[in-house]
């Protein structure tokens, strides 16, 4: 006999006998005793998930340097270190650290917020130790522990049932199914699917209602969602469209500036006879001013404060870069149960044989009226006393029912039990009927060959009475006769009723029938038989799980920017396509058109080539299981979409895995799906994941705004040393002053961009193309114009500066002011990317801009006045002419920018016209 652990590779237990099963596991029905349970926790291990794997260290800290523009950064210290120009070496050094560290630290900050959530699995169990029942911690359950469950619990391990009575559990997590399944002793077959193993209970999974007993038979990652999250690490994982352009971007702009600085050497050289130290020195110069070292940095702190935003708006973001690839997302699959609707089963409508009564209200709260629709469109209270056929059918509803709705905290209420009963407890609370006097005698359990559950109670002054509910088919096959408007019985009309189902299921509401018997006098007891014929139908209700309201505002929303809905859930294909006609996924159809609608079964028929010619046609796909996400995602992306996933089942981390964007559900997700995507919601609401969209769209925005800022002052800065090494003409600026003016203005001003608020147009543009460049051609002649500008202006005060004989420190420390100011200018020009920022608006709605403007001012004051600067940077007093000097220019560029801007935009005009 193999190990405990080796239990679930022998045949199937869920195939196999009880006894055999305890046999195998070495126990019996008593269990274990402690020292045998220790015995094997050492072998087996603690009864948990394994933490995905991290990289070591140093290879999360190395990542961060991995950018072709911190290369050059790095070969030009290393060459200032071998010139020995250590206060160089120091600087350009420091850069490239602080950027890693910004990296490093943000991305840490991102995993200790989604840690909080984490704690899907079952803390405690009931385990049979030394002959008594134990509360035992879930990390301690080994194979061959007898445990027992009840409603309300979870599953601490995959389980083979010993006993079961009345139980059902909800593994939806595991199986895809929004039915709680039913569980029994009976051996199934060997083959049967994780679905169809009711003899099992699984880890993770949640007890609807009943209770078990079963022996363990696999713990940890042996259990079958262990198994499944093996999957994760099969899918690739997928460059982000900003990591893509930003690469893109970075080997572009290095082999530009490796190729100017190759023929600014050979120039100098030949041409003007520099020696090789002057050379060296101009080269690296001219990178350092040239390579926009601030970016990578500047990219990581904007997607830091996305994260930090969308957490506040209820989105835990794992990974800094998705922050900006849901701004780019052309698609969002999302599940239907507790994302789209609100996961609490409602009552909508009551029929009854003469009327239909409407239900307000939404959730398992008791709020809400029934009303009885009347003339010209008027409404009126509905009265169990004056409507004695609503009585009879919520009096069944209520009797009838095992779970209770009780207060939470504030206006919420509680379920304890399974969500259809909740939704028919709630109904009666809200018709107002009163269960005390009543008692239960008899029942005859909810089963899913027999599709209904039957109570016989007796009453306040009534003698016993057979309650029954359940499937309308079921219900109305043991039916005679109908309750009338007065309450009284009549004789059956099945082809009213059966028309009455086909209208309210059309609806896209779940409908049950209520039905109700006298029993003798005497009765104790009820078994199926006594409920195969001579009922009573009283009536029918309509369910549904009501859509959250502002899951359809943001539908509509996402419509408007562009974004493709689709909704995929194991619901029925008319219940699926009636709650996508009310969320607005689906638009109505025109007379004699039907939806486009997808079931599992079909599309289990279709070959990858049939499912892509479809898929970006169909928005709503029914009956499918979480296995068909993966084909649904890749036939969407096989078409250039970038798709965002919802998933909440170990099952779908795959299918996130392969999504651009995966997004799991904070409260009902498993650990599994948490670890695979790279964005938790921390209240399981779709239209969390639309504002995530508009906060990506805001950060794609603000980093566009930063580089079009940020590659203008790069450009100035190498044009002015490039234009000097060409013509022969003394440096105006020192490698080391290029990297302070370089530095200054990374950490101050460029990060008042990042909290740029959302430009008003944002959620009514379409999505932008993922393969378009960060930067179209309008930015780039934008770029160049403004990088002539502020390098002419430049160039121009330092050569009027040693013209006027103004010493080298000091022309060069008003060249270093002009930089500045002209970059401070610039700034207010790039927080509007298109609209002019002629406007007060330019002066508000962003404090972080003036703080940024007023740290700028103060280091620069720093620089021009400290002595221990003029040591370091070889800078120099200036007056407050030389202030004036480049204070006006630099407003000069402001204008001339907004004139660029201004022909940006008539050419626009003129080209969509």
């Amino acid at each position: 006999m193999g190990s405990a652990q080796d239990v679930a590779t022998d045949p199937a237990p869920w195939s196999r006998p009880p006894a055999e099963v305890l046999a195998a596991l070495r126990t019996d029905d008593g269990g274990l005793s402690a020292a045998d349970a220790a015995a094997r926790l050492a072998e087996v291990g603690p009864n948990r998930l394994p933490p995905p794997e991290k990289d070591p260290l140093w290879k999360r800290v190395l990542v961060h340097f991995d950018d072709v523009l911190i290369y050059i950064l790095l070969v030009s210290a290393v060459l200032k270190a071998i010139l020995g120009d250590w206060v160089d070496f120091t600087v350009i050094l420091l850069v490239a650290v602080v950027n890693a560290a910004i990296g490093f630290i943000q991305e840490g900050r991102a995993e200790s917020a989604l840690d909080g959530i984490r704690q899907m699995l079952s803390v405690h169990a009931e385990a049979r130790r030394d002959g008594a029942w134990a509360k035992v911690d879930a990390d301690d359950v080994v194979p061959g522990d007898v445990v027992r469950v009840r409603s309300g619990d979870r599953v601490p391990a995959d389980v083979r049932l010993l006993q079961a009575t009345n139980l059902r559990v909800e593994e939806s997590a595991l199986t895809g199914e929004s039915v709680a399944a039913s569980k029994r002793v009976d051996v199934v077959d060997p083959d049967a699917g994780v679905g169809d193993r009711t003899s099992m209970l699984f880890s993770g999974t949640l007890v609807a209602a009943g209770q078990g007993v079963g022996v363990v038979t696999a713990t940890g990652e042996r259990t079958e969602i262990g198994r499944i999250q093996t999957m994760i690490s099969e899918v690739a994982s997928l460059e982000t469209p900003l990591t893509k352009q930003l690469d893109r971007f970075g080997k572009l702009l290095a082999v530009l500036i490796l190729g100017m600085a190759v023929v600014m050497v050979v120039i100098g050289r030949v041409v003007h006879d520099f020696s090789v130290p002057e050379l060296v020195s101009a080269s690296i110069g001219f990178a350092v001013a040239a390579v926009p070292e601030g970016l990578p940095a500047l990219v990581t702190i904007t997607l830091a404060l996305g994260v930090q935003q969308m957490a506040r708006r209820r989105a835990i973001t794992r990974k800094l870069p998705a922050v900006e690839t849901l701004g780019s997302v052309t698609t969002i699959c999302s599940d239907k149960t507790g994302t789209l609707t609100k996961n609490e089963m409602t009552a909508r409508r009551v029929r009854t044989a003469g009327r239909a009564f409407d239900v307000e209200g939404a959730g398992y709260a008791p709020v809400g009226e029934l009303t009885l629709p009347g003339a010209a469109g008027e409404h009126r209270h509905a009265d169990l006393a004056g409507d004695r056929d609503l009585a009879a059918v919520v009096a069944v509803m209520m009797l009838c029912n095992d779970a209770r709705v009780v207060p939470g905290e504030g206006d919420d209420w509680r379920l304890v039990g399974e969500p259809t009963e909740g939704a028919l407890r709630s109904l009666g609370m809200k018709a107002g009927f009163d269960t005390t006097g009543w008692s239960r005698v008899g029942l005859v359990p909810f089963e899913s060959e027999n599709k209904f559950m039957a109570t016989l109670d007796r009453g306040p002054d009534v003698g016993p009475v057979v309650h029954l509910k359940g499937a309308p088919d079921r219900v109305l096959d043991r039916c005679d006769t109908q309750t009338a408007a007065d309450g009284s019985a009549e004789p059956l009309d099945r082809a009213f009723w059966e028309a009455q189902i086909d209208e309210i299921g059309g609806r896209g509401l779940r409908v049950l029938a209520a039905a109700r018997r006298r029993a003798e006098e005497g009765t104790t007891a009820l078994d199926v038989d006594d409920v195969a014929s001579g009922l009573e139908l009283c009536g029918l209700v309509g369910i549904v799980d009501p859509p959250r309201p502002e899951a359809i505002d943001a539908i509509a929303q996402c419509r408007d920017a562009g974004i493709g809905v689709k909704m995929i859930t194991g619901d029925h294909a008319g219940t699926a396509v009636a709650i996508g006609r009310e969320m607005g996924i689906v638009d109505a159809p025109e007379p004699g058109e039907t939806p486009a609608v997808l079931t599992g079964a079909e599309l289990e028929a279709m070959s990858t080539e049939q499912l892509r010619a479809v898929v970006r046609d169909v928005s709503v796909y029914a009956r499918t299981s979480p296995e068909h996400k993966i084909r649904i995602v890749s036939a969407l992306q096989a078409h250039g979409e970038v798709v965002a996933m919802t998933g909440d089942g170990v099952n779908d981390a795959p299918a996130l895995t392969q999504a651009d964007v995966g997004v799991a559900m904070g409260i009902k997700g498993t650990e599994a799906t948490k670890d695979a995507a790279e964005v938790v919601l921390a209240d399981d609401n779709f239209a969390t994941i639309e504002r995530a969209v508009e906060e990506g769209r805001r950060i794609y925005d603000n980093i566009r705004k930063s580089v079009l800022f940020l590659l203008p002052t790069n450009g100035a800065q190498s044009l002015v040393i490039l234009v000097a090494v060409l013509f022969g003409l003394v440096l105006p600026l020192a490698p080391v002053q290029v990297l302070w003016i370089n530095m200054i203005t990374a950490v101050t001003l460029s990060l008042g961009l990042a909290y740029e608020r959302a430009e008003p147009d944002i959620m009514s543009r379409p999505p932008r193309d993922p393969k378009a460049s960060i930067l179209d051609a309008a930015f780039v002649r934008r770029i160049l114009v403004v990088s002539l500008l502020i390098g002419g202006a430049t160039l121009f005060v330092f050569y009027a500066e040693r013209a006027q004989g103004a010493p080298l420190a000091e022309a060069q420390t008003t060249a270093v002011t002009m930089l500045a100011l002209g970059q401070l200018a610039y700034l207010f020009n790039c927080r509007f990317l298109d609209r002019s920022s002629l406007t007060l608006d330019v002066l508000r709605g962003n404090r972080v801009i003036w703080v940024s403007a007023a740290a700028l001012l103060a280091l620069q004051c720093v620089f021009v006045y400290a002595p221990f600067m003029h040591d370091w940077f070889a800078a120099a007093p200036i007056g407050l002419e030389e202030w004036g000097k480049t204070a006006g220019l630099a407003l000069v560029v402001f204008l001339l920018v907004e004139v660029v801007k201004a022909v940006g935009r008539a050419r626009s005009r003129r080209v969509r016209a």
